[in-house]
């Protein structure tokens, strides 16, 4: 039997469900083919984490977070492009100086 993958919005539209009180949780389970017990974590998960809706601070905390982050990409994808010219640069001198095998002279082989 496929375990059954329930996306956000459907679980917290059938939790609104339970909330209003119009049908029992056992009605609603069994119209949506859903175990109760499910249905009552699902709710649970719901009521617990219902405070975060209105908290500011958790966004402002994401938000510096996300931005500490592309700080930081921007400066390895500096870094990255300042060691790709220094090695293309590198390459072009060794042919120059060495001669254009070069590179099959120093690569180390492996024994056998």
């Amino acid at each position: 039997m496929k375990k059954r993958v329930f996306s956000a919005e459907f679980k917290a539209e059938i939790v609104l469900e339970v909330l209003r009180g119009e049908k029992e949780l056992n009605q609603i389970a069994s119209a949506h083919e859903i175990a109760p017990n499910q249905l009552r974590n699902w709710k649970n998960e719901f009521l617990a984490n219902a405070a975060n809706v209105f908290d500011n601070k958790k966004d402002k905390v994401l938000q510096e977070k996300v931005k500490d982050q592309e700080l930081e990409n921007d400066s390895l994808y500096k870094k990255v492009g300042q060691l790709t010219t220094q090695v293309d640069w590198l390459k072009k001198k060794s042919e120059e100086i060495l001669g254009p095998d070069w590179e099959s002279r120093f690569t180390p082989r492996p024994k056998g």
